[in-house]
């Protein structure tokens, strides 16, 4: 094999280590995200254990407030339902809307549950509530860490499968785009709640 021949294997060498890099990055990445949606996926299982224990909590205080009890439970059922979709495809653009539309319903009904709470001083004072409620807030805390870790490692993915000669690689071997898991309140929910001390 002469000087040509040399030069040649190398190139092709070269090329073929620096595709197994490319490849090889993409699914570290793939694999990043994923891990990062089952810490959301630990953090929602966590919250959707507390729920029910919350309504048993509170039931025998709020016998006029079946309709708010029952919203929740409802709630707490599409939103496991979402997220066990979810969990199955990581980053997949239906399942990540889904999950982020049942998150906001559930969202939205343990506010309303919350709010009804400040008509019954008794509950309020309820040591198991207070727990309850104490546990919920560190949870929904975890899941916003979770999420924006989760977020960041989809954009990471997401910019390196778009970026030049990745994106060459990304779509020969089906590396799809992966959805940010994004919050789904309307305009009105994001706004801050008014204080008043009168």
């Amino acid at each position: 094999m002469g000087i040509g021949g040399w030069i040649f294997l190398g190139i092709v060498i070269v090329a073929v280590v620096w595709a197994i890099s490319v490849y090889n990055g993409l699914v570290t990445l793939r694999n990043r995200f994923k891990n990062a949606f089952a810490q959301i996926d630990v953090q929602l299982k966590r919250r959707y254990d507390l729920i029910p224990n919350l309504v048993e909590t509170v039931k025998g205080y709020m016998a006029h407030e079946r309709q708010t009890l029952e919203a929740v439970i409802a709630a707490r059922g599409a939103a496991v339902q979402a997220s066990q979709r979810a969990a199955a495809a990581p980053g997949d653009p239906a399942a990540m809307q889904g999950l982020a539309q049942a998150e906001g319903a559930l969202g939205g009904a343990l506010g309303r549950l919350l709010a009804v709470f400040e008509a019954y001083p008794d509950i309020k004072a309820n040591q198991n509530v207070l727990a309850l409620q104490e546990e919920l807030t560190s949870t929904e805390n975890k899941i916003a860490f979770a999420r924006q870790a989760f977020n960041d490692s989809v954009m990471t993915y997401n910019t390196k499968r778009e970026s030049f000669p990745d994106n060459v690689f990304a779509g020969m071997f089906g590396f799809a785009p992966a959805e940010l898991l994004q919050a789904t309140e309307s305009a009105e929910e994001r706004k801050a709640p008014k204080v008043s001390f009168s």
